[in-house]
């Protein structure tokens, strides 16, 4: 299958189970699935309902064989840079399936990203990487991409934010 067997749309109501199928094993690639709590009924409204707080894009499998199949996707929020005083666009999960890793879905979708973050004038085109994920890491430098060696995540969740939400 070539590169062009794919085609990169955003996403649609009738993609959320298969998108959360992907999050699923992406949790699994991770290591994290004790944490996933997605459904395609808590994802839908964050992305298709009257105030939606992400979007997606999907790779979508083209001709016979897989044709429709949903292999790929990408999911952003807006954020802001108050040193840049400009919004930006945060990458929070891309996942390609490992059958299909070698047809430039991946490049095409950061392609595709990054294109949007320049269309919507954003100051900035962010996402994270897990520190382990070698093979990722010097992908994304290829791309141009710096990997940020000085910033850590800080996250707080759950009973933790509860908490912390009272002090």
């Amino acid at each position: 299958m070539t590169a062009s067997a794919f085609t990169l749309r955003a996403a649609e109501p009738r993609d959320i189970p298969a998108i959360v199928g992907l999050i699923g094993e992406l949790a699994e690639f991770e290591k994290l699935t004790h944490l996933l709590q997605v459904t395609p009924e808590t994802l839908a409204p964050h992305l298709f309902g009257p105030r939606p707080v992400a979007e997606s894009w999907v790779a979508e499998l083209q001709g016979d064989q897989h044709g429709g199949e949903i292999v790929a996707f990408a999911l952003c929020f807006t954020n802001f840079s108050t040193f840049l005083a400009k919004p930006g666009l945060y990458l929070e999960d891309l996942y390609v399936k490992p059958a299909h890793r070698s047809l430039g879905i991946g490049k095409a979708m950061l392609t595709h990203l990054a294109r949007t973050a320049v269309e919507r004038d954003s100051g900035r085109f962010e996402w994270s990487v897990l520190d382990w994920n070698e093979n990722a890491i010097r992908f994304y430098e290829k791309m141009g991409a710096t990997v940020m060696p000085d910033w850590r995540i800080c996250r707080v969740t759950g009973d933790a934010l509860a908490k912390f939400g009272q002090a």
